[in-house]
């Protein structure tokens, strides 16, 4: 991606709700950070760019939801939009990784927590994001 300075942030990109993670300095681990409902796209990006700043975020990973065949959906079709607007706005490199089971495996942990629905709702985002972030971390790391 970019070395290895600063911190990674992942998104689970969602029409209504982005889940939030975040890298440590090393770049090892990936803790989840927020769920950010969204509002529109200037306010979006101004709450975007106060994260990078504040947790001096070097480099950005999105999750790519593929269908289970390797193709793109109306989904990732429109993370590759965003990825594009990402891009321009924000000056940041941003790497895909593949998170086509990544929101199951979210549903799954949280089931096995025994949460309420409510709750596992609100953490699901959050989770399909640090997911997608320590997934990108672990084979960021066997590759280099």
């Amino acid at each position: 991606m970019d070395g290895k300075r600063g911190r990674l942030l992942g998104i689970d990109y969602g029409s209504v709700r982005l889940g939030l993670a975040l890298s440590d300095r090393g770049r090892q681990l990936a803790q989840g950070l927020a769920v950010y409902r969204r509002r529109d796209l200037i306010r979006d990006f101004a709450y975007l760019k106060e994260l990078i700043a504040r947790h001096q975020i070097a480099a950005i990973v999105l999750g790519l939801p593929l269908n289970m065949d390797g193709s793109l959906g109306a989904q990732a079709r429109q993370v590759l939009h965003f990825k594009t607007q990402l891009e321009a706005e924000l000056k940041l490199s941003i790497a895909l990784f593949d998170e086509r089971l990544s929101s199951a495996e979210a549903e799954r942990v949280l089931l096995s927590a025994e949460l309420s629905r409510r709750r596992r709702r609100g953490l699901r985002d959050q989770l399909a994001a640090t997911l997608i972030l320590q997934g990108y971390l672990d084979q960021d790391c066997h590759s280099s």
